[in-house]
């Protein structure tokens, strides 16, 4: 099998002091981020300037309808890249209109082909990937290999998070602390997917940096696998 390719990877996340990461399942993130401090918002679209591209899951996209473009910052918008294995988002979300960014739809072979051509017809780059569902290693190596991306951040939700930690693709995690407390049991938190077994699953990390943006510390870890 030959060797898989990946950009570098950052995740990148508003979180509580409780590690969710908004107020409610199915709740929008952006009611959370009105409370960011203006500091802590001019690092997030410097980030994205900073990248080659930026991956959001489908959730973020079917709850929040981003856009995941630069403001507030001088900057190239990044290359959106956007992981659905059945192409089943809505067409006329924001993210697929093409004009002022370039959108990956990374989908998988189960994906109805009049599915796939009615994004095509749109602008959208699709890219297939996986049998059922999105194949998340292979899809880091066509971004890197196919569309040159060597600088990859995302901004996800607890599942994607989980599958790109669960595969070892993330280098670097960089959160954004909110002064705040939500609670809820099923309030999604950081990273969600299976339940690990032993401390022995546990993904370790280490400190790199801490900083104040405003009202908000901002910490920097390494992933170590």
């Amino acid at each position: 099998m030959d060797t898989l390719h990946k950009p570098h990877v950052l995740m990148i996340s508003e979180i509580t002091v409780d590690g969710k990461l908004t107020l409610g399942k199915g709740v929008s993130s952006k009611i959370l981020m009105k409370h960011m401090s203006h500091e802590a918002e001019i690092l997030l679209h410097e980030t994205r300037a900073e990248y080659d591209a930026i991956m959001v899951g489908s959730s973020t996209i079917r709850i929040d309808n981003s856009f995941l473009t630069v403001r507030m910052v001088e900057g190239e918008n990044p290359l959106r890249v956007i992981p659905n294995s059945l192409a089943d988002l809505p067409l006329d979300a924001n993210v697929f209109n093409t004009t002022n960014a370039r959108t990956i739809l990374a989908v998988s072979k189960a994906a109805p082909k009049e599915r796939v051509d009615a994004f095509t017809a749109k602008g959208v780059d699709v890219v297939v990937c996986g049998e059922d569902r999105v194949d998340f290693p292979k899809l880091m190596d066509i971004l890197y290999t196919k569309y040159q991306i060597k600088k990859l951040i995302i901004e996800g939700g607890p599942t994607l998070n989980w599958h790109m930690l669960h595969h070892d693709l993330v280098d670097e995690i960089r959160l954004i602390h909110m002064p705040f407390i939500v609670g809820g049991s099923d309030t999604p938190s950081l990273v969600g997917g299976m339940q690990i077994n032993s401390e022995n699953d546990m993904i370790k990390l280490e400190l790199m940096n801490t900083k104040m943006y405003g009202s908000n510390m901002v910490t920097e870890y390494r992933v170590l696998y």
